[in-house]
């Protein structure tokens, strides 16, 4: 991520998610922690640390997917939400954060 406080706010607004921790690293970077859920937590690093820390990462695209009991409920929430469509007989949508990474959610 570039602006770590731009995808934490997506976070926030789109998901609900809950701000748990704030950790300054080595440089002065900052990583953001937020829950989506009690199960869930994201941690949220600025892409110049992983650069310099983990340069092996640093230009991968996170590959996630979410598995949602509200699906109906959070395709019709989310801004950015794609088309559903039918994959190996579940039902998916994709959405984008501000940086234009996309995510997948699937029925549960």
């Amino acid at each position: 991520m570039d602006d770590v406080d731009m995808n934490v706010e997506f976070w926030v607004d789109e998901f609900g998610a809950q701000i748990v921790a704030r950790q300054t690293m080595n440089g002065g970077y900052q990583n953001v922690v937020v829950a989506i859920s009690e199960e869930t937590e994201l941690s949220i690093f600025p892409r110049d640390y992983i650069r310099i820390y983990s340069p092996e990462v640093s230009e991968n695209v996170p590959s996630l997917m979410f598995f949602s009991n509200d699906f109906d409920k959070l395709h019709d929430d989310l801004i950015s939400a794609g088309e559903i469509s039918e994959v190996n007989g579940v039902l998916t949508f994709n959405f984008q954060d501000p940086e234009g990474n996309y995510f997948v959610v699937a029925r549960a």
